[in-house]
Parts: C-alpha cells; structure tokens; sequence
C-alpha cells in the first residue's frame, strides 16, 4: 500500500460504526479492604468496587492521578457495573442535606437575634458590621453548602485532558438508565451535567470547520462512522459527498481533537431536491456557479450525552451565515428530512381505532358521547375503494384493517397496484402527522420540533423520496423539505416556542385533511327551535365524509350539545364548550354589581330579564313568550355568565342599548342578537365570539388561516373578521 493512498483507504475500511466509548488499556484497582489500607494493585482486573474508589477519591481530593484511575477504570466496566457507579454518584455525593438544615437553623436564629430587618433598610449599620458580616458569611456557606459534593468532581474532571469526551460519555450512560430508573437523584445529577455541558460546550468555545477529502484520514473514519441519517456506503460515496458541490461542516472542541461534535452535510442545487436519491446519486453534480439552493440533508451527533444541548441549531445558523457570504447566488435554504417517527404513530393510530372498533361492535351500541367521540374517518371513502380494489383477498375486512397489514410489511413498495392506492392517503397522514400531531404543545416529530423551533417552515412532502430500507419502514418512503426563509425565521421561531403553530406553506396544505372549521350553535347552526335541521347535520356529515373535522364551538352547556345533536346523529362531532378534555379553557363572569343592577332595572321598567347563575335560570317576568325561547336553546348556566334584556326591537334602540353600553364602559359588553333582534345581551368582556376562537386556536395550536367561520350578525362580525374563510348568511349577507 502506497503512501499516497494509506490514510482515504484507512477511511473507507472502518466503515462499521465506532464505538463512541473504546475501552481503555489502563485497568482500575480493586477498592481497599480498610480505610487505612495502601492503593490497591493496579494490575488487578477492574470492578465497580475498584472505580468507587476511585470516585471517592476524586471527589475528596480531585487529585490528577485519581481522576485517571477513576476514568480508566469507567471506560473498562461493562454497562451494570456502570449504572452501579451512577447510582453511587448521584446518591452517596448528593448535596449534604443535613449540614444545610443546620446551617439554616443557625442563620435563621442569627437573624432574629440580629434585627434582621433593621440590617435590611440600613445594612451599612448593623452594630458597626459585625453581626452583618455574620449574617453574609452564613449565606455564604449556605450556598456552598447546597452545592452538590459531586459539582467539584465533574468540573474538575472537564479540566482533564479527556475529561470532556469521558464527561459526555457518563451522560449518555445516565440518559439510557434514567429511561428504565427515573429516580429523583438521578435526573438531579443529569439537570446539573447538563447546565454544566451547555456551558463548557457554548458557541464561543467551539471552532466550525469545513471537512474535506484533504482532511486527515482519522477525521474521515469519524465521519463514516458516525453519519447517522445516509450511511456512507463505500469510498465513493464519501468522496462525491466531499466533493464539487458539496459541503460538510462539523462543530470542534479543542477538548476533543481530531472529533467533530456535530456535523452536517450540504448539497448544492439549482432547486430543491425532492427525494435523497438525486442528493446522493446525482453525476455530474451541480455547478457551483449555478446553484441556488443549499440542501441540508443530514445532521449527526457523534455524542449521544450532548442530547438537548442543541448544538445542532447554533451549527446550522452558522453554516447559513457562511453560506450567505460565500455564496451570494444561493438564495434558497432548506432540508430534505426524514420523518422517523410516522409509521409509528400511523400503526399505533390505526390499531387504536381497529380496537374501537370491534368494542363497538361486540357491545351492538355507542354510549353517547364515549367511544364515538374518539371514533376518526382515518380513510377517504374512495381511498378505502382503491385499498380493497389493490388488495386480491381482502377477505370483509375494512379498510384500516387492510392498510395495517399491508403497513406492517415493507413488500408493498415491490406492488405498482399498491403503491399507487396508499399513495393519496399515506401523504394526507403524513402531513397531518407533521402539522398536527402534537406532544407537550410541540412537533409529535423530534425531526419537525427541531426545524421548527430554529424557525423553519414545512414547505412540501415528498412521495418515495427514501426508497432504503429504513426509509420505508420509517415513513413509507416519504422525506419533508423544511425551508428556512431569513426574513421570517425568527418570527417563526417565536410563534412556534410560544404557541406551538407550526407554519406551513400551499404545498403542504392541499393533503392536510382535519382543516378545522368552526360552526356556531347559536341560530346559525340551530332553527329556532334549537336544533340542528337535517340540512345543516347532513352538510358536516358530507364534510366528516371528506375528512375534515369538525368542530362545533359553542357557550353551551356539554350535556346540551350532547342532546342536540344526538338527534342528528352528529356525536362524533368534536365540540368546544367551556371545558375541552377536562380543561377549562376560559371563563368570565360578570361584576355582581352590574348584576344586581340589572334586576333592579328590570323591576323598575318593567323590561323582562333573563339571568344565568350556576344550574339554574332565573327571569324577571315568565309571561314573556321568549323566555321559553332561551330555556330551550340550552343556554349555558355559568355563575354570572350573562344576562338579557327582552323588548321590542324599538325599545331596544332607543332605549335599552344607549343606557346599558354607557353604563357597563369598560366592566362589560352589549351585543344585539341579530337572530333575535328583540333581545340584548350583556356579556362580560372578552367574551365574543371573536375572542373564543383566538383562546381556542391557540389551545389547538392552529391559525386563522384554518377557520372556516358562518355568521348572520352583529355578534358574529369579529369572528368573521378573524376566519380566513367567512360564509355570510341572511340578514348579514344583504350588508
């Protein structure tokens, strides 16, 4: 082998994955049999007794010599004798509880035997500064004192040549036992690892550097070896991602030579991609001279105990900024992401609603407003048709029972019959799933919740995009393009962290099925009897049917909504009243004051009034037929939720509306009801319609862009204002 060509062919042989962790030649010693007893043997084998030793050697003194037996010693043990020494570092140097309870009996005595107060307003004074300087010395030693025994160990471990890389290998050993043991000790020592990582690990410490075909052949295995998203497959793979309109980036330490933390590759492109076989296979590739697009399509961490440190944001705004200035022609940043976590969800989804299903069926009827409530048409009934039309024996099963099998093999990518009928409804999930599945308020998708919250948009998903093994199995085959527009990422990123919205582009849109319309049960949806005409539940039925679900928002009682549209056989309609899953989302009451002068208003006019407070409704006069009117709207019975006056419309106007909105400046607010225009309502503020959608977007996580609003009057006039999509209906629509 000849020079020239030693250290690529290096890189290319070690194409299997390192182990982030080698084993170190330098055994640990057997632990001591008494206190007084002379260092173990070093060329004994190692055991976790050995490496406690050690341990407690390295916190009593933090001597260099310690810390080497300690790390040599961990790095020899396997994984139980790893977690035994996690455990004893978390519990044995924990902060001394003890010593802090007396130290605050003794601070808390010498104030009051001080006049804590006095030293307060004037601590100049203080008895000439000696009972001053007691007092801050004890504060001193409380705050040493609530220092964790182990916080000396890890900062002087950082210190140690090695110690950083060894630092974030006991992290990602933490992280692995807190998912089987999540005791409170333990996730105390991985907070504090942590904070203490984010600091030694900040952007001001790190070197970015572009890796070449030119760097060393170490640095190269490294790469190969840790490229976690596209394996590399053989030296030319990694030379042409190396190459001419290529780029690949990587954060260093200069506590880790020779190591990336993090690195990401970059393809050059006129356009963006829309599937990673162009990426990778493309020959020729792209002129740099006309490129437009810088493509990132994979970003790998080659230290799993640096997760949620987010070292992958800072190196991806850094790498823009070079771009930007490097290379005035590329306008366009975006990803070509895989989407790990959608087959996931897509099975589980499916498997939950087989399994209501059959409970249905075995039980021969719903209970109202259970089961059928979490009942989802998951398949368009023409996508059911194309299922069973691909499938040869699809021997009375239903459509979702057919897709689950079919999902549960990856053969079905080898059938052009098969492919083409999951096509339409694997994409509608998929963007559903990216957009709309939430955990926490954020991205279900670790992937999305990444882009997201460094300020992407999700710009297009892309059919087979990933046609590897792992990429079907994953997503079906189906990659997402994040794009990253610089006059809008920040907006994005603060709206995304504060409400979870997550912006999507038209592409996106035409496959997200649940476009969330809200309907108001309040004379729009409801005749004036108070229910809902066959009309209106056949038009959310066919609406249901399309997959779109909707969601009627209304102030009514739960039990009455219920009612309402079981009639109509519409309970499986999603509603929002004042509690949705058991959360209150809003609620205001009016001033007592203002209630009590109501009623006396009532009485000395002789205007018919109509209160709701708590489970009952009161009225003033019950010879006015309209009374009757409300009992049978199912009006919501909510401490001093509202009140409404009944008159003539005449009476209305000249009268009753100029008194009451001068009256109630600023403590409530006056609506004319236009269904009805012989009644007046005064609600408490921020109590519109208009306002109960913004509280529910946000709940939903959702824009205006997605309502679709119906409305025929003055109370309905801010909510139509806020929806992207307004139906007027009479009297409202004649204006």
């Amino acid at each position: 082998m000849t020079r020239n060509h030693s250290p690529k062919s290096l890189a290319v042989l070690l194409r299997a994955r390192m182990h982030p962790d080698p084993v170190s030649p330098a055994p640990p010693p057997p632990a001591p049999t008494a206190a007084a007893a002379p260092d173990p043997d070093p060329s004994a084998p190692p055991a976790a007794a050995a490496v406690r030793h050690w341990l407690h050697a390295s916190v009593s003194s933090s001597a260099s010599t310690a810390l080497d037996r300690f790390s040599d010693g961990y790095r020899s043990l396997d994984r139980p004798g790893r977690r035994e020494i996690l455990r004893s570092l978390a519990a044995d140097y924990d902060v001394p509880r003890a010593r802090v309870r007396d130290l605050m009996r003794q601070y808390l005595s010498a104030a009051a035997a001080g006049g804590e107060e006095e030293e307060e307003e004037h601590p100049e004074a203080g008895g000439g500064g000696g009972s001053a300087s007691a007092m801050y010395r004890m504060e001193r030693g409380l705050r040493e004192a609530l220092r964790p025994k182990y916080a000396g160990f890890l900062e002087a471990m950082n210190a140690q040549p090695g110690g950083l890389k060894l630092l974030a290998v006991i992290r990602a050993d933490l992280l692995a036992l807190l998912g089987e043991e999540n005791l409170p000790a333990l996730r105390a020592l991985d907070g504090y690892l942590k904070e203490k990582l984010v600091t030694w690990l900040s952007p001001a410490a790190l070197t970015l550097h572009q890796i070449t075909w030119d760097d060393p052949a170490s640095l190269l295995e490294k790469i190969v070896a840790y490229e976690a998203v596209h394996p590399i497959r053989n030296l030319i793979d990694l030379k042409r991602r190396l190459g001419v309109g290529r780029r690949c980036f990587g954060y260093f330490h200069p506590a880790i030579p020779g190591e990336p933390l993090i690195f990401i590759e970059v393809a050059l492109l006129k356009d963006t991609a829309a599937s990673i076989q162009e990426v990778l296979w493309d020959d020729p590739p792209t002129p740099e001279s006309e490129a437009r697009c810088a493509l990132f399509y994979s970003i790998s961490s080659t230290q799993p105990g640096l997760s949620g440190i987010n070292l992958g944001k800072f190196l991806l705004k850094r790498v823009i900024e070079m771009l930007r200035r490097d290379m005035p022609s590329v306008q366009i940043f975006a990803t070509l992401s895989p989407i790990p976590g959608f087959m996931q969800w897509l099975l589980a989804k499916l498997a939950s609603q087989i399994k209501l299903a059959e409970a249905e069926s075995q039980d021969g009827s719903l209970l109202e407003g259970t089961s059928s409530t979490f009942r989802e048409s998951i398949l368009f009934p023409e996508e059911e048709r194309m299922i069973h039309d691909a499938v040869e024996h699809a021997g009375g099963k239903s459509g979702i029972k057919l897709l689950q099998d079919i999902l549960k093999s990856s053969q079905w990518v080898k059938s052009d019959k098969l492919s083409s009928a999951l096509k339409s409804p694997l994409m509608r999930l998929c963007a559903r799933y990216l957009a709309r599945e939430k955990k926490r308020g954020k991205a279900l998708d670790a992937v999305a919740n990444f882009h997201l919250q460094n300020g992407a948009m999700i710009e297009r998903i892309n059919w087979m995009a990933d046609q590897s093994e792992k990429g079907i199995q994953q997503s079906g085959g189906i990659m997402v393009n994040y794009m990253y527009r610089l006059e809008n990422i920040e907006e994005y990123a603060l709206s995304y962290l504060g409400t979870g919205l997550a912006h999507t582009s038209s592409n996106l849109l035409q496959y997200i099925e649940d476009l969330i319309q809200f309907l108001f049960a309040q004379g729009t949806l409801l005749d004036s009897s108070g229910l809902v005409p066959e009309t209106n539940a056949e038009a959310i039925r066919v609406a249901r049917s399309r997959g779109v679900q909707t969601i009627i928002a209304t102030g009514k009682s739960r039990a009455a909504v219920i009612e309402v549209l079981g009639k109509v056989n519409l309970v499986g309609t999603w509603f929002v009243s004042l509690r949705r899953g058991g959360q209150k989302l809003y609620q205001k009451n009016l001033d007592i004051e203002v209630c009590r002068e109501a009623l006396l208003y009532s009485l000395e006019h002789r205007v018919a009034l109509v209160a709701f407070s708590q489970d009952d409704c009161y009225t003033t006069f019950d010879d006015n037929p309209l009374v009757d009117f409300f009992l049978v709207y199912h009006e919501p019975k909510v401490r001093r939720h509202k009140f409404v006056f009944l008159e003539t419309p005449e009476a209305i106007s000249s009268m009753l509306r100029p008194h009451w909105a001068r009256r109630v400046d600023g403590m409530a607010q006056v609506i004319l009801i236009q269904a009805q225009s012989d009644v007046l309502e005064v609600v408490p503020l921020r109590t519109s319609k208009g306002n109960g959608v913004k509280i529910m977007l946000e709940s939903l996580c959702a824009s205006p862009d997605e309502v679709m609003a119906l409305g025929d009057g003055e109370n309905d006039k801010e909510m139509l204002q806020l929806a992207d999509l307004l139906v007027l209906c009479s009297p409202m629509a004649a204006r």
